[in-house]
Formats: structure tokens, C-alpha cells, sequence
């Protein structure tokens, strides 16, 4: 949830580095990269990979249907909490 709220506050399109996410998530590189990954699967995120070896950059953006289930959830959220 804080890895597509995170996203979910970029404008539609943008993109954030994984070392940024990972600084301002507080996690692990591996904790990050597992829960990236699941949510990749499910097709919420996307992320493109620049570079090699130590210049490498690993950037990191939601998807329409990342945002439009963030969106649905908040909405949901907020019927629930009466809001």
C-alpha cells in the first residue's frame, strides 16, 4: 500500500528511481524489490531498467490500472470509515 500511495502522488506518467523509493520507504533493497515485483505481476506498476553493472538505474512508475485500483480502494476506504 505505501509503495503505490508513494507512486500514486507522481504525476500519470512519472517515474521514481529505486534507491529514492527504497530512501524514502525505508527498505530493504530486497524487501522493496519482492513487493515490486508482485505488484508488477499484477500489472500496477511497470519498471524499466537503464544502464549496466554499477551505472545502472532501475526506474519505477504506476500503471493506469495501479492507479485506478488505488482510487478504488481509497473509495472504498472512505465509504467504509463513513467519509
Amino acid at each position: 500500500l505505501r509503495i503505490v500511495a508513494t507512486l500514486a502522488t507522481l504525476p500519470t506518467g512519472d517515474a521514481v528511481s529505486f534507491t529514492r523509493l527504497q530512501r524514502d520507504l525505508d527498505l530493504t533493497g530486497g524487501n522493496l524489490i519482492t513487493h515490486l515485483r508482485k505488484l508488477e505481476e499484477a500489472g500496477y506498476l511497470t519498471s524499466q531498467k537503464t544502464g549496466t553493472g554499477q551505472s545502472s538505474q532501475t526506474a519505477v512508475a504506476l500503471t493506469d490500472t495501479g492507479r485506478k485500483a488505488f482510487e478504488v480502494y481509497r473509495t472504498t476506504l472512505g465509504a467504509i470509515l463513513g467519509t
